[in-house]
């Protein structure tokens, strides 16, 4: 079983995920996790110890999820963000899933620091 703030986290998680209608493969690259069994896992709420950064990198979601939908606050829009392709230097055109899913989490890093600057 997960520690109490991890299922917190990840149930919020997954309910992002569902409003975004992330694939499985993007859900990995967020998580940092490489194989879909423990994905699986996860979302069932039985999973071995995770990594600290998982926290970290659900945060980061839950507070790009909050920017965007402070930014835009029709929920369409703001879930329809994360496929529209962009054409800010950071994602060069593609879509902000493209670069937040890539498993780095530096990406969930800038694209973070990117919505927090046009909150300002």
């Amino acid at each position: 079983m997960v520690d109490a703030d991890l299922a917190a986290g990840l149930r919020t998680f997954f309910r992002i995920a569902e409003r975004w209608e992330l694939t499985d493969d993007e859900q990995l690259g967020l998580l940092g996790l490489q194989d879909i069994s423990s994905l699986v896992a996860l979302r069932s709420g039985i999973a071995p110890p995770v990594p600290r950064d998982m926290l970290e990198r659900i945060s980061y979601v839950l507070g790009i999820f909050k920017a965007i939908n402070t930014l835009l606050p029709v929920p369409e829009r703001a879930d329809g963000w994360i496929r529209a392709s962009n054409t800010a230097p950071l994602f060069a055109g593609r879509a902000p899933i493209a670069r937040m899913a890539s498993g780095n989490f530096s990406d969930l890093y800038v694209v973070r620091q990117y919505l927090d600057s046009q909150l300002v």
